[in-house]
């Protein structure tokens, strides 16, 4: 209910009311007479006193006024009658009911004559005083009430604010600490490392003197040899009683040793050793198998460099143009436990393997992915995969440093080929299926030879572990990516060192040829893709896919589309005949380890 309109008013005409407490607000000041009325000793002016003085009454007399005007009152206070009272009392108390009866029986009561409004009288002051006290005492205790709770709160947040600054301040003496002990360490190691250096510097000159005492005594030999054989030839001629026939190809070229290569002086060696077997069968009886045969007969025979690859007809007839947008996610398969490595697929059936960290290769069908064999035997991840050109054996490379090659008709391991120091990287097989190629973080790479079940050749040049390994298709050509941030070309038949590509800022995770063999793509730690022509050997093109690393790449049967495994979970495509780099996105975030492209489609 709303209060009457009296005691508005009422209410209005308190609030309005001046005080006898209240002033102007113009803010008088108050001249002391002493200080600036005084007079000047040197003035003895009377009339001039007489006005001072005067001047002083006045000022005097203002003042006396002023201070009269400013202490009556300008508005009059009105006190609160006694009916307004009683209904504004009731109305604060919600006593409706009440105040309708009492208002009824007051205004009868007038209209009666009974009494007069005015003969009632008004409301002492004092209550009304005390009602307003009442109010602002409530009003201050809601005051008090909302600043206690502010308090507490500050309180709280000034001591979580305290405990956090301990802390901060107890983790940066922690850190304080471990950089001290760090920088310690660093500098010890670096006096460590600076007393090793001399130690290298001499290793390294004792190495080299080595190397070069090492080629003095195999030249040599190589001439002993061919004098010695020279020598006995004679002597098998003298004693058949035919004419002496020196080696004249021995003599003619024995001052040019030193500028033939390993290659040609294994072919003159080789046409040399022919020209003696033909003239002791000529000459002489024939002589025991065990001295004439090799010193590992299973050895394998390396093929001749003339075979046609089967799929550059198919690379010279594909014209069609390029179109970005045609490769899509076809089918999801979980086929592992923990992360998939490496991928190779079958080259005559839709079968792929997949090597993972669970230690276990496991091949399965496409598209339905449905398992159809498991390989258990590595005691470590498995690093690389690739089946025999056949499609009957699969070579496998492990973290526990072996070479495991697996007869798919029999389900199980039949070689296992030691001797790497460290974990093995990557695995290739010839295309004859009689050699094998591993890569391994002890800087080396090593030939295998399958029917001996030996290693035919250690490839030493890498700096630092070489991460992959391949051989070109129908070729003794080798191919290798190290951490050394070069690539490598090898000659299998000798394991003699052909070629190297430098131009990677950073760890080359993988190297691989296209199908015509003239052109190589490889992949970094930084995610650079490079392109690189075989014969100039320089990069024809750098492509960033980056910054997460590259870790394999990949080119189609064409040879004019590159895929790149790269660390933020999609599969870079590049078309090169387009220049555009497209992204492929199906895992997530997880980090994408192989790709590989299905040539037999």
């Amino acid at each position: 209910m709303e209060e009457p309109a009296v005691s508005e008013a009422s209410f209005c005409l308190q609030k309005i009311t001046i005080t006898d407490y209240c002033k102007d607000d113009y803010q008088y000041e108050e001249v002391p007479a002493d200080d600036e009325f005084s007079l000047q000793e040197d003035d003895e002016d009377l009339s001039k006193a007489l006005q001072t003085i005067q001047e002083q009454t006045e000022d005097a007399h203002i003042l006396a006024l002023q201070s009269v005007l400013t202490s009556e009152k300008s508005v009059s206070e009105i006190p609160e009658a006694m009916d307004d009272f009683f209904c504004n009392f009731l109305v604060r108390l919600g006593m409706s009911r009440t105040l309708d009866c009492f208002q009824t029986e007051w205004y009868e009561l007038i209209e009666r004559g009974a009494f007069k409004a005015k003969d009632v009288g008004l409301v002492p002051t004092v209550y009304t005083q005390n009602q307003q006290l009442q109010a602002e005492n409530m009003r201050l205790r809601k005051d008090l009430d909302s600043y206690k709770l502010a308090a507490n709160k500050a309180k709280e947040a000034f001591l979580k604010m305290q405990k956090e600054r301990d802390f901060h301040r107890m983790h940066h003496k922690r850190v304080v600490q471990e950089k001290n002990r760090l920088i310690c360490d660093i500098k010890r190691l670096k006096a460590h490392y600076a007393s090793y250096e001399p130690v290298l510097k001499q290793l390294t000159e004792k190495y080299q003197n080595t190397l070069r005492q090492k080629m003095l005594t195999s030249l040599e030999r190589d001439r002993a040899v061919g004098q010695v054989t020279g020598l006995q030839a004679t002597l098998h001629n003298l004693e058949s009683g035919y004419a002496v026939q020196s080696p004249v190809t021995k003599a003619a070229h024995e001052r040019k040793k030193g500028l033939e290569g390993p290659t040609q002086k294994a072919l003159r060696e080789a046409r040399q050793q022919k020209m003696l077997d033909a003239e002791r069968s000529s000459y002489g009886p024939v002589k025991d198998s065990e001295k004439t045969g090799k010193r590992y007969p299973k050895d394998s025979e390396f093929p001749v460099d003339s075979h046609a690859d089967p799929l550059l007809a198919r690379a010279k007839e594909c014209t069609q143009p390029l179109k970005t947008g045609v490769y899509k996610l076809g089918n999801t398969l979980k086929v592992h436990d923990l992360a998939v490595s490496c991928l190779a697929v079958h080259p005559q059936r839709d079968v792929v393997v997949t090597g993972s960290d669970d230690r276990l290769w496991k091949m399965w069908a496409l598209p339905d992915g449905n398992i159809i064999m498991t390989g258990e035997g590595h005691t470590d991840w498995l690093s690389g995969c690739c089946f025999h050109p056949s499609g009957t054996q699969l070579v496998t490379s492990s973290g526990d440093a072996t070479v495991r090659i697996w007869d798919l008709s029999k389900r199980g391991c039949i070689l296992t080929l030691e001797g790497h120091a460290q974990a093995v990287w990557d695995c290739s097989w010839h295309s004859c299926g009689d050699f094998v190629a591993s890569a391994s973080m002890d800087s080396t790479s090593k030939i295998w030879d399958v029917n001996s079940e030996r290693c035919r050749y250690t490839l030493r040049g890498h700096k630092d572990s070489v991460n992959s390994i391949e051989f070109l298709p129908f070729s003794n050509t080798v191919l290798t990516s190290s951490a050394d941030k070069t690539l490598s070309l090898w000659d299998a038949r000798t394991g003699l060192h052909v070629q190297t590509f430098y131009g990677h800022l950073h760890s080359c995770n993988h190297a691989t040829f296209n199908v015509k063999g003239d052109m190589i793509a490889s992949c970094d730690s930084r995610g650079v893709l490079k392109l690189w022509d075989i014969r100039q050997s320089v990069p024809i093109m750098s492509v960033d896919a980056g910054p997460r690393p590259a870790n394999q790449a990949a080119f189609d049967y064409s040879g004019r589309t590159v895929a790149v495994a790269s660390g933020d979970g999609s599969v870079k495509v590049l078309y090169l005949e387009l220049g555009q780099l497209s992204s492929l996105r199906g895992h997530g975030e997880e980090e994408v380890h192989s790709v590989a492209f299905d040539h037999k489609k």
